[in-house]
């Protein structure tokens, strides 16, 4: 639906105003779009239907915001963004609301993988943490759309429940003398040998567990159970101390719902139709070696670069045979490979993967994975062929 621009001012708003601003819209009964912006160039969106807040989106971490709530809430949902994609590759245009997060929501909730409460616990978590990320900026300006987009809202939050929540977290963050601090930071042990000395604390203990893999102070407090107020009141001692650094993670890759369809994929055939061998590799290097070595051999041929369009793309093709690359930039062929065993069509396929690092630890992971062997980087000819022999059974076949 075309959205309308309301006849109001980009301006700077401070807390009060901001607050006047919402309730104002709740006033209004307003169903539309209002983004905020600060200086710096950060954005929030926030989605509303007749006076109600549906959805927020934006802000610094809107991939790892998403994954979190997803595991707090939706555990059955995968957190592979993978297997996001291939959601979203079945959504069709008239189906699409505001956001690939909330059209997410929608899409899991009408195939019956989640209860409408659990995605109701998502759309209030997300709303909160945007607007305490809206509350610690300074120089918010806004633009307001106006549109029906969202008729039948997942759940409906009122503002005054909204600003109550977000008012008292922020009370809090002040009270515990966290300002300057953001939750979106990540803390990371700078000094280990004095951390050492500090083991007699349970907390601490723990605490070394914990920060061994890279987690925001939000992912901590999901983590642990814990408000993330006393999360990061409890990890102070340690910055002040030198022992810990709170340092700005990247986000995570979030997969992209497309209007257009995806393009076609150029199976290379041969005057003898054999076994078609499907490659998962962003290498085109790659893509056309095994596509000349293949087709020599008697072999169809398909090669997919993109990796978020891999099991889509193999559903239609149905290949005999896959060869799945393990490192790719946006996502892992663990993850895809998992994925593809769970399909009844893809549990008997054989699936090799191909790693520049030959190591145990990822020919094992590999195993768990369900891949059914391991081809180790650059390729040898006599070896890609010897292996689809041996896992076809058969050369050639017809």
């Amino acid at each position: 639906m075309t959205k309308h621009v309301l006849p109001v001012a980009t301006r700077n708003v401070t807390e009060t105003s901001d607050l006047r601003l919402f309730r104002t819209l709740e006033k209004l009964n307003f169903s539309g779009h209002l983004e905020l912006s600060n200086l710096a160039g950060k954005k929030w969106d926030f989605y509303w239907s007749r006076g109600l807040i549906v959805y927020a989106a934006g802000g610094t971490h809107p991939g790892r915001r998403w994954r979190r709530y997803l595991v707090n809430y939706c555990p059955e949902i995968p957190i592979y963004v993978v297997a996001w994609q291939r959601d979203l590759d079945k959504i069709e245009a008239d189906a699409f609301k505001i956001n690939w997060e909330y059209t997410l929501l929608n899409h899991w909730l009408a195939e019956g993988r989640i209860m409408q409460p659990q995605a109701a616990a998502v759309v209030n978590a997300v709303v909160s943490e945007v607007m305490f990320n809206v509350a610690q900026s300074p120089d918010i300006s806004h633009q307001i759309w106006q549109d029906s987009s969202v008729s039948d809202p997942i759940a409906g939050i009122e503002v005054g429940q909204s600003i109550s929540s977000v008012t008292t977290l922020f009370k809090a963050w002040q009270n515990a003398n966290l300002a300057g601090i953001s939750p979106n930071q990540a803390p990371v042990i700078r000094n280990p040998e004095q951390l050492k000395k500090l083991r007699k604390a349970k907390f601490y203990q723990k605490l070394a567990h914990i920060l061994s893999t890279r987690h925001t102070l939000w992912d901590l407090a999901i983590k642990m159970q814990r408000h993330v107020v006393d999360v990061t009141a409890a990890l102070m001692p340690c910055v002040r101390s030198g022992i810990v650094e709170l340092v700005t993670l990247p986000d995570l890759y979030v997969p992209k719902w497309r209007k257009k369809p995806p393009a076609k994929v150029a199976v290379k055939q041969t005057d003898k139709a054999g076994a078609l061998i499907a490659c998962v590799d962003d290498s085109i290097w790659v893509q056309k070696m095994l596509e000349k070595l293949l087709t020599s051999a008697g072999y169809q041929f398909v090669g997919v670069s993109d990796e978020l369009r891999a099991i889509s793309t193999l559903l239609t093709h149905k290949p005999d045979l896959i060869f799945l690359d393990l490192v790719m930039p946006k996502a892992n062929g663990y993850e895809i490979c998992e994925q593809l065993r769970k399909l009844s069509r893809f549990q008997e396929t054989p699936i090799i993967i191909l790693t520049g690092n030959d190591g145990y630890a990822n020919r094992l992971r590999s195993n768990f994975a369900g891949a059914s062997d391991f081809l180790s980087k650059p390729l040898d000819a006599e070896k890609v062929l010897n292996a689809i022999r041996k896992h076809l059974k058969k050369g050639v076949t017809h």
